[in-house]
């Protein structure tokens, strides 16, 4: 019988932890509605708090942890090296907001709040280092054995990261080497420039009409 691989480890190491990601999940989700009240009942008609939780799926948490070791590579003579217990975002919520005016305020009420006080700080900046969301993760939600993460994003930000996970992180095999070329990158920056203009010109209206 063949010897199990690392990635069969952690296969099986994933679906043992499987029902602790879940309860975060769902606890931190909760926890995030609740935090955000005071700033989600009383948002215009044209605003938009949105909150997802999500759980991330084996191959992706075992391909996750394989990034992050040298040349993206096990060392095979070494398995006990490697556990999932060390991912940050196995259990995730992304806090999307419309328009950028409540960013922050949003921030600030999640970032303040007793639950979250302890949390590290790990924001998603771009190449030249500006912000695009505030990230912060930790545990104690629901588990002690798995970590929570929560995201604060504008919402056209965030629905271009889907469309970019999808194409970059989750290619068709065609499309590997070329969506994550220097062009494509250079169109993504172009593209988060645009959203940001787009909103800053859109409250910069709204100012002008209260």
């Amino acid at each position: 019988m063949p010897e199990r691989t690392i990635e069969d480890r952690l296969r099986e190491e994933y679906f043992e932890l499987l029902p602790d990601v879940r309860r975060v999940a769902e606890e931190l989700e909760t926890e995030v509605r609740h935090c955000l009240l005071p700033v989600s009942r009383n948002l215009n008609r044209y605003e938009q708090i949105v909150i997802t939780a999500r759980i991330k799926e084996c191959e992706s948490a075992v391909d996750a942890l394989r990034r992050r070791q040298e040349y993206s590579i096990f060392d095979r003579a070494q398995p006990m090296l490697y556990t999932l217990r060390n991912l940050r975002d196995l259990a995730g919520v992304r806090v999307s907001v419309f328009p950028t005016s409540h960013w922050n305020e949003a921030d600030h009420e999640l970032r303040c709040h007793k639950l979250f006080s302890e949390w590290k700080p790990d924001p998603v900046r771009d190449e030249n280092g500006e912000l695009l969301a505030y990230k912060y993760y930790g545990r104690g939600m629901g588990s002690e054995e798995v970590w929570g993460e929560f995201q604060v994003v504008p919402m056209l930000t965030a629905l271009f990261w889907e469309v970019e996970h999808a194409a970059i992180y989750k290619p068709s095999p065609e499309l590997k080497g070329i969506v994550s070329s220097l062009e494509m990158r250079q169109r993504a920056a172009e593209v988060l420039n645009a959203l940001k203009t787009f909103e800053h010109e859109f409250e910069s209206l709204v100012r002008g009409r209260a």
